[in-house]
C-alpha cells in the first residue's frame, strides 16, 4: 500500500469487539484504498468470539486478529481517529480528524444483540469511507 492513502484509527477500550468489527469493514470496503489500524486504550487477551461470528456471517473474518494497545505513533500516522467509548484516553493531534462514536459495547452479549451493533458500524463505516476515498 502505498503511503498517500488515507488512514484511519478505530480505537475502543479493549480492542476485542467494536473496533475490530470497525477496522474489518474498513479494510474489505475500503478495498486497498485505505489504511487501517485498531487498537485499545486497555486491550484484551484475545477478540471477542461473538464478534468473530458476526463478522463471519458478514463475510468478513477478523479471528486472526489480536487486539492491542494504543500506541501514540498510530495517532501520529492516522488521517481519522474513531473512538468508541474511550476517547479521553486518545492522545489529540492539531490538523487530524476526531469522531467519537456512541456504539453499544458488545462484551458479553449474545449474537441477536451483536448483530445490530455489527450493521451499525458497518453503516458509520460506509459512510465514513465515502468522504475518504473516491
Amino acid at each position: 500500500m502505498s503511503d498517500d492513502l488515507p488512514s484511519i484509527l478505530f480505537v475502543c477500550v479493549h480492542n476485542a469487539g467494536r473496533s475490530q468489527m470497525a477496522a474489518g469493514f474498513a479494510a474489505t470496503l475500503g478495498a486497498g484504498q485505505v489504511r487501517v489500524l485498531s487498537a485499545g486504550s486497555e486491550p484484551a487477551d484475545r477478540i471477542n468470539p461473538i464478534a468473530v461470528e458476526a463478522m463471519a456471517e458478514a463475510g468478513i473474518d477478523i479471528a486472526g486478529t489480536q487486539p492491542r494497545v494504543l500506541a501514540v505513533d498510530d495517532v501520529r500516522a492516522s488521517d481519522v481517529v474513531i473512538t468508541m467509548g474511550c476517547g479521553d484516553a486518545c492522545p489529540i493531534f492539531p490538523g487530524k480528524r476526531y469522531e467519537d462514536w456512541e456504539i453499544t459495547d458488545p462484551a458479553g452479549l449474545p449474537i441477536d444483540e451483536v448483530r445490530p451493533i455489527r450493521d451499525d458500524i458497518e453503516q458509520r463505516v460506509t459512510a465514513l469511507l465515502s468522504g475518504l476515498v473516491g
